[in-house]
C-alpha cells in the first residue's frame, strides 16, 4: 500500500515564490530526499509552485515512519516555517484514506 506526506510551504515572495525562496526550497528538497533515501522509508516524488505556495510530495509504505524521518528537517528550515503537512494513510485514490495534518 502507499501512503504519503504532502508537505505545504507558504511562499511570501508572489505567486510562484521569490528566487530566494525557491533556492531554500531546493535546498530543502535536496536534504528530504537525503533523509528519505538514507532511512529506506519512501521516495520524495517532486513539487509543485503555486498560489503562494509550494506543495512537496512524499510517498512509502508507512506514512507515520516517513514523516518522523522528515520532521526534524522541516521545523530546521526557514523556509518551512509556518507550513504543514497531510499524512494521508492509504491511496490517493482511495477517497476513504485516513488523512492527519501536522504543523510546525
Amino acid at each position: 500500500m502507499e501512503q504519503a506526506v504532502i508537505v505545504y510551504l507558504i511562499l511570501r515572495g508572489g505567486q510562484f515564490g521569490a528566487p530566494h525562496e525557491r533556492q531554500s526550497v531546493q535546498v530543502l528538497e535536496d536534504r528530504l530526499q537525503q533523509v528519505v533515501s538514507y532511512a529506506g522509508v519512501g521516495e520524495f516524488d517532486g513539487d509543485q509552485f503555486g498560489e503562494g505556495k509550494c506543495t512537496l510530495y512524499l510517498y512509502g509504505p508507512d506514512a507515520e515512519k516517513l514523516f518522523l524521518v522528515i520532521e526534524p528537517v522541516l521545523r530546521s528550515a526557514p523556509v518551512a516555517a509556518g507550513g504543514y503537512a497531510i499524512k494521508r494513510f492509504g491511496a490517493a485514490v482511495d477517497l476513504d484514506a485516513k488523512e492527519v495534518r501536522v504543523s510546525w
